[in-house]
């Protein structure tokens, strides 16, 4: 089990704010944006946007312990982007946030796609992913991205307590980025899952 970083583990996590946000980012990509580069090295626009639509779908199942079709299991490819998946996407995101409004979510133990864990550990891990490759999405097409201030911080306690190996392909966490001390609480963030906030599509920073 990994240290979360809290006293106790959480008994639910308000997911509207970022997935509502999350949403209207979504909205936001325009088809022309889709080729274009991300802060996650091996995806595209279009890659990580179809790693969202799964995840979303897999820790939507995570909350409920409804039994996944693995065919909805693919990540990253955005050649698989489903028709209308902006709509879908919006749906989706928000009956994820319903699912893990039931404190019942956060019992026991749960699979997050192929992966036991602990419930609570799962819906961490859903927000995180949420709120980083929000920032990921914004950034990569110009986009505003002000995720709520509880989330960040539920986020980062998370991290901070994950020792998840280091990857520089389409996941998450990548080599933690050095910040200053005048870095924003989302900046640190991102910084400790391997991205730098100075990050454009234009001119990539490394």
């Amino acid at each position: 089990m990994v240290d979360t970083g809290m006293d106790t583990a959480p008994t639910s996590i308000d997911f509207r704010p970022t997935t509502t946000r999350l949403a209207r980012v979504v909205a936001g990509i325009g088809d022309d944006a889709l080729d274009g580069p991300t802060p996650c090295p091996a995806y595209t626009v279009a890659d990580l946007a179809e790693h969202v639509v799964g995840l979303t779908t897999a820790f939507t199942h995570a909350a409920t312990r409804e039994p996944l079709d693995p065919s909805l299991m693919r990540d990253g490819d955005g050649d698989q982007l489903p028709v209308g998946w902006r709509e879908r996407l919006a749906t989706d995101l928000d009956a994820l946030a319903d699912a893990w409004d039931d404190p019942a979510a956060y019992d026991g133990t749960t699979m997050a796609g192929p992966v036991e864990m602990p419930a609570y550990e799962a819906g961490l891990v859903a927000l995180d992913e949420l709120v980083v490759h929000g920032w990921d999405l914004a950034r990569s097409t110009g986009q505003d991205w002000s995720p709520d201030p509880a989330a960040v911080a539920a986020c980062t306690a998370f991290v901070a307590g994950f020792d998840a190996p280091a990857n520089d392909d389409g996941g998450l966490f990548g080599p933690p980025v050095a910040v200053g001390d005048d870095a924003t609480d989302l900046e640190r963030l991102v910084a400790m899952t391997g991205r730098d906030p100075r990050w454009t599509p234009q001119q990539p920073v490394h």
